[in-house]
């Protein structure tokens, strides 16, 4: 399988070294050292995945959904078990916290769970009118590609619907937190998947996409990720005309309304803001605050920041680790210089921390102009932007005022604002009074930019199946 220092690929229900014995580093981001390895794949290797997952195909998807469920329910009960040294894993691969870490496994765990124990009734035949049915069938082999920011409950998303809807997986697991997909490919492996259902690979990433999406086996691709490379992956799906899943950027909006608590909205705010250093696609980048509560909110949501304590992650007293890599370093500083250069005014942060590590501290911006590249490109840090509005049309305008839609968020407890928002905010998701993960059970996509398809919920396994339509039946058994 893999040790702590040398992690390895899956391929037809064995571990192995890839086919050049290559391997790439990873990186420790709270020291900036190599600590571990990760084997690359080659051609060979990516060609016996898609043959391995294509032999595995008709058995699996034949095999009762009950009997796949049962699969996925053993494997979430085993990475439970092994829940806490995996966070330890991902924490020092990754740069989140412990708590940090071992909350999102527990989150890949429900996923398991939820996908294993509604398998049998999400494969069930759908009666929609006197002598018609709808079966649902397996697409076939899915290519999953993963990123490393949450790439435990990212891994789940995709793994578990495709498999609960009997369809073999080739994931792409990201070179940078290598340990995550181990742990949960491997408590797959003891909870009895049969040879071939999934194939695990490392490597290049252009590489291993354009092999693996230029192949007719494959009729599935899922991937979170930049929009950038999510149309890049399309247009390589186009031709063979490939079923999409994509979870792109975000930018997403928090607009808080005069009546608004700010007991409650600023530590939620705050909270899921700088959780995993700001690198999320779910999290608040931009807040709108109505002017009458503008220099509340601004000291108040400051104070805060400055008290989040940075530091190594695996220690207790931690509240936010270190960025994952020197790109989000660069990115941050091209930010938020950017930002300063057009007049922003930085109220907190701002600069790397003089440490080992890739080490940000939280920044607020106010005064940015609308034309400053922070408020257009996915931030995907520790960097928030703070602005007062007038009218709630403003806000709103402002809100939907880039090309991302995945997720928006506002604070007011009138029921006439609360409907306006929800109809007016373009975005797959919005939240009133709350800031939180996706669960399991719902289903979750973006609009405009931020991607299309749904994972989670009942929705996230359909998107591996074919509902075949029969009409014309005097009877179905």
């Amino acid at each position: 399988m893999s040790d702590a220092r040398s992690h390895q690929l899956f391929i037809n229900g064995k571990w192995r070294a890839g086919g050049s014995r290559a391997t790439l580093p990873v990186v420790n981001p709270a020291t900036e050292k190599v600590f571990a390895s990760v084997a690359s794949a080659t051609v060979s290797d990516l060609d016996e995945a898609l043959a391995s997952a294509e032999r595995s195909r008709k058995a699996w998807s034949s095999r009762p959904a009950k009997d796949r469920g049962e699969i996925l329910v053993a494997a979430a009960r085993i990475l439970a078990e092994k829940a806490g040294a995996a966070a330890r894993d991902l924490s020092a691969e990754q740069g989140k916290t412990i708590a940090e870490a071992t909350g999102e496994y527990l989150r890949a765990v429900e996923t398991l769970e939820w996908n294993g124990r509604h398998a049998e009734e999400l494969s069930a035949p759908i009666p929609v009118g006197p002598n018609r049915m709808v079966v649902p069938e397996s697409l076939g082999v899915v290519a999953a590609f993963t990123p490393w920011n949450y790439p435990a409950v990212l891994i789940a998303r995709k793994l578990a619907p495709a498999l609960a809807a009997g369809c073999p997986v080739i994931l792409k697991g990201a070179e940078e937190t290598p340990s995550v997909a181990v742990h949960i490919v491997e408590s797959l492996r003891q909870a009895g998947i049969p040879d071939g259902v999934v194939n695990l690979v490392f490597g290049v990433p252009v590489h291993i996409s354009r092999h693996l999406l230029s192949s007719p086996i494959v009729k599935v691709l899922t991937f979170t990720g930049s929009t950038e490379v999510g149309k890049q992956l399309a247009t390589l799906a186009a031709n063979n005309l490939q079923r999409c899943i994509l979870e792109l950027g975000g930018h997403s909006p928090v607009i808080v309304c005069e009546d608004a608590d700010l007991g409650k909205a600023i530590p939620a705010i705050s909270e899921y803001k700088f959780e995993c250093a700001g690198q999320s696609c779910n999290a608040p980048s931009r807040v709108l605050v109505a002017r009458s509560r503008y220099e509340e909110f601004l000291s108040q949501m400051t104070d805060a920041a400055r008290k989040i304590k940075i530091g190594l992650p695996d220690d207790p007293s931690t509240d936010m680790g270190p960025m994952a890599n020197t790109r989000r370093i660069e990115a941050m500083q091209r930010l938020t210089k950017d930002a300063v250069e057009r007049g922003a005014r930085i109220e907190t942060g701002g600069s790397r921390l003089d440490r080992p590590g890739f080490y940000w501290p939280p920044t607020i911006l106010t005064g940015v102009p609308k034309e400053a590249r922070v408020l257009h490109e996915e931030p995907f840090g520790p960097i928030l932007t703070i602005a007062p509005f007038d009218e709630l049309d403003e806000a709103i305008e402002e809100a939907n005022a880039t090309d991302y839609g995945l997720a928006a968020y506002f604070f007011t407890d009138a029921a006439n604002a609360q409907r306006k928002l929800i109809n007016s905010l373009s975005a797959g998701a919005v939240s009133v009074n709350y800031l939180k993960g996706v669960s399991a059970d719902a289903p979750y996509g973006g609009v405009k930019q931020s991607g299309y398809g749904y994972e989670g919920g009942e929705q996230g396994v359909r998107s591996f199946q074919i509902l075949k339509m029969v009409n014309g039946l005097s009877s179905f058994g």
